[in-house]
């Protein structure tokens, strides 16, 4: 494949061309991208300073609000900014840069959410052992393999994408650089590429998604010979998790278990999993999480 590049630069076509709808979308995703900074700092900070939330469960909830934060910082702030100008263009390294960091971010995300469900499954179906067998240690290890496997997944997705030769157009349907809008462009066959974007992208996905709903539903076979009091706090918990798994899967799985197509609904289904979502998380676990809802009030009235 000879890798002849004549593009320099690559023209978004953003999430709407009505300047009408535009301008309203702009004030919409403003207040979402700073809903996700505000309320997943807030947890972060409130996790850190609390001493009553020193477990696993939520060691692993802070790391998940720094990669809502770091994800959706990929794709929002280009987004809203975009959604005020005439042209949108990106430059071919700050796409490939792009790309690199979404694949990067949303991997470590899908891996942190598995690991999550595990810490759960464990401490509820193995309660006495839990302190032993989830310990500081091995969630130091866990996170630490969350980030290294999203590190590897986008390496991967980044060489495919960027030995391709581009030669014009130039145009990407999309407010984003992804690997399937790229592919629309190659001046090649990416057939083989394709596949292999899907089979990296879609076993990943697939491959988590499975473990998740086996933990849930040992979670919930064990679940039956618990008192009702802790049945119900342990399904609250759960129900948490389970909120934001179908919602973040639910539109990858969609995305990127296909071979390289675009579909006119990809835009809004995008941004689901790249601003919706880092947007509700800190909601979900706080409005039906006790624990969490006291500690941010300790916090905020110490701050008072």
């Amino acid at each position: 494949m000879g890798n002849k590049n004549n593009v320099t630069e690559f023209i978004l076509h953003g999430l709407t061309q009505d300047k009408t709808i535009a301008k309203v979308c702009f004030s919409l995703f403003l207040v979402f991208y700073a809903a996700i900074i505000l309320g997943n700092l807030f947890i972060i900070i409130t996790i850190k300073t609390s001493e009553q939330l020193n477990s696993p469960m939520y060691f692993f909830l802070s790391y998940l609000s720094v990669v809502d934060i770091s994800y959706s910082t990929v794709t929002a702030p280009k987004l809203i900014y975009d959604l005020l100008v005439e042209k949108k263009t990106i430059s071919f390294v700050g796409c490939i840069a792009q790309l690199f960091a979404g694949h990067f971010f949303g991997c470590t995300e899908i891996f942190l959410l598995t690991v999550m469900a595990y810490d759960r499954c464990v401490a509820i179906c193995k309660p006495l052992h839990y302190t032993s067998t989830v310990n500081k240690h091995v969630c130091g290890w866990l996170v630490a393999a969350s980030w290294v496997g999203g590190f590897v997944h986008s390496v991967v997705q980044t060489l495919l994408t960027i030995q391709l030769p581009f030669c014009g157009p130039n145009e990407i349907d999309h407010y984003f650089c992804d690997v399937h809008p790229l592919l629309q462009l190659a001046c090649t066959d990416t057939y083989i590429i394709g596949v292999s974007v899907a089979a990296n992208s879609g076993v990943i996905s697939l491959s988590c998604f499975v473990v998740l709903v086996v933990s849930y539903a040992v979670i919930l076979v064990s679940l039956r010979t618990r008192s009702s009091e802790g049945r119900l706090k342990a399904l609250y918990t759960c129900t948490s998790h389970i909120t934001v798994v179908v919602l973040f899967f639910g539109p990858c799985i969609f995305i990127y278990m296909r071979p390289s197509t675009t579909f006119s609904a990809d835009k809004m289904v995008s941004v689901f999993y790249t601003v919706v979502t880092p947007m509700l998380n800190p909601l979900i676990y706080t409005l039906r999480n006790e624990e969490v809802k006291n500690a941010m009030k300790r916090l905020w009235s110490r701050k008072v």
